[in-house]
């Protein structure tokens, strides 16, 4: 019902920045909430950030205030992470996910892009 294609991870160093977007497509009026996850190898999936389906209401892990911006392109229906003075700790899969209106769960999500931070 919800289709979610992660792009922009990569490669950074230490104290760099990198913007990941989350592309919506298919039935997106049904969302509402948007959120970045991450794993890191042999840890558990952690929540990054998450954003009302408006734009109008986010929230940050501690790990991340003030590094991270998660925004909303209305027009393209994308969700973008905007990561700034990154850590090696940083450094995980990234996957974008939504819920659905009146649901708790994130059920839809992408397929993960990597992001490693070298030291």
């Amino acid at each position: 019902q919800v289709q979610l294609v992660e792009s922009g991870g990569g490669l950074v160093q230490a104290g760099g920045s990198l913007r990941l977007s989350c592309a919506a497509s298919g039935r997106t009026f049904i969302i509402s909430t948007m959120a970045w996850f991450r794993q890191a190898p042999g840890k558990e999936r952690e929540i990054v950030a998450t954003s009302t389906w408006s734009g109008g209401s986010t929230l940050y892990a501690d790990s991340v205030k003030g590094r991270f911006t998660i925004s909303r392109d209305n027009a393209k229906n994308t969700v973008h992470l905007q990561m700034n003075s990154l850590k090696p700790e940083d450094t995980a899969v990234y996957y974008c996910a939504a819920a659905r209106i009146g649901a708790v769960d994130y059920l839809y999500w992408g397929q993960g892009t990597q992001v490693t931070v070298s030291s």
